[in-house]
């Protein structure tokens, strides 16, 4: 019984054993040791990851991939920084209108998809154009202002606890319930799992892919708010590192670009593993090009891994969030 939890699980556990040793080597070779604000800055610099991967976790449950995660954390970013620059009651309107920028986006990517009847790797690669394209128009070079109280409020730590990991955490728990005790997120495993079972059974094809999109263009939506409360400005440029490494993160963290694997937990982990590794390459003293070598690397020994079925699980709608 215990090895087959463990066998089931094996696609979570290696990554997640793997990240707590790194996380382990990165604090002790830190200069600083361990303290409230090397892992406030380690946790603001994986939240950016962290949200950018559920953008594109969503779109991979149901079979697709999105190569414009990149673009909407770029454009998202962009319009926060002219949006939030305000006091009171304008910066909550500007915190709503980045989130509907990155819904927007995804919702566009969806109907394209869908009613395009695209691939998504193709309309994504579109899509994503055209939004790297506004974003320079709107923000040609890095610029514009945020609100310090709020980037302070949600970059800082609350208590000895950074307030990047209780939004992770916050995060992780309503996506979880979602997926797992919800129509909807079970219709999410259902079309990742099997089309044509899914569609017997009602799911409508067509709604849940825009959905899908939508949830993950308002996750990158997330992501280009807090690059913008941690580096209060807008970069345009910022795109093409969030596309790659958001594949990355997902499949480190155990879910399947096949569709129909994968948790938020498992999300969490991969991203952090991913960003641990730079961090402890960065303290190496290697050089800054050698890093997306290395991520490169890290992402075909994970699909190499998985091909091989070291990481299966014989039935995907068994496999919820972890």
């Amino acid at each position: 019984m215990t090895m087959a939890i463990l066998q089931r699980n094996l696609r979570f556990l290696i990554p997640a054993a793997a990240f707590v040793a790194l996380f382990i080597l990165y604090i002790a070779t830190h200069p600083r040791g361990l303290s409230t604000y090397v892992v406030t800055i380690w946790a603001n610099q994986g939240a950016l990851l962290v949200f950018a991967a559920f953008a594109q976790f969503f779109v991979v449950l149901v079979r697709g991939i999105d190569l414009s995660v990149g673009a909407m954390v770029a454009l998202s970013n962009v319009v926060a920084s002219y949006v939030l620059a305000g006091e009171g009651a304008s910066v909550w309107f500007g915190v709503v209108a980045v989130l509907a920028t990155g819904l927007a986006c995804g919702f566009v990517n969806g109907l394209v998809v869908t009613l395009g009847r695209i691939p998504p790797i193709i309309a994504t690669l579109a899509t994503g154009a055209v939004y790297s394209g506004i974003a320079l128009f709107l923000r040609p070079t890095p610029g514009g202002d945020v609100n310090s109280d709020l980037s302070d409020a949600l970059t800082y730590a609350v208590g000895v606890v950074p307030t990047s990991l209780v939004l992770i955490a916050v995060l992780v728990i309503v996506f979880s319930i979602m997926l797992r005790y919800t129509a909807f997120g079970l219709s999410l495993y259902g079309l990742g799992s099997s089309e044509h079972s899914a569609e017997l059974t009602g799911i409508s094809l067509t709604r849940t892919r825009i959905a899908a999109h939508s949830l993950g263009g308002l996750c990158a939506g997330m992501a280009g708010f807090y690059v913008a409360m941690v580096t209060l400005t807008g970069d345009a440029g910022i795109g093409p590192t969030y596309t790659l490494n958001s594949i990355a993160a997902i499949v480190l963290g155990g879910v399947s670009l096949a569709g129909g694997i994968g948790g938020p937990v498992g999300v969490v982990v991969g991203a952090l593993l991913l960003k641990t590794v730079a961090a402890l390459m960065f303290f190496s003293g290697l050089p800054p090009l050698a890093q997306p070598f290395f991520e490169g690397l890290i992402l075909a020994l994970a699909i190499a891994l998985g091909s091989l079925g070291l990481l299966r699980v014989r039935n995907r709608l068994k496999l919820f969030a972890q």
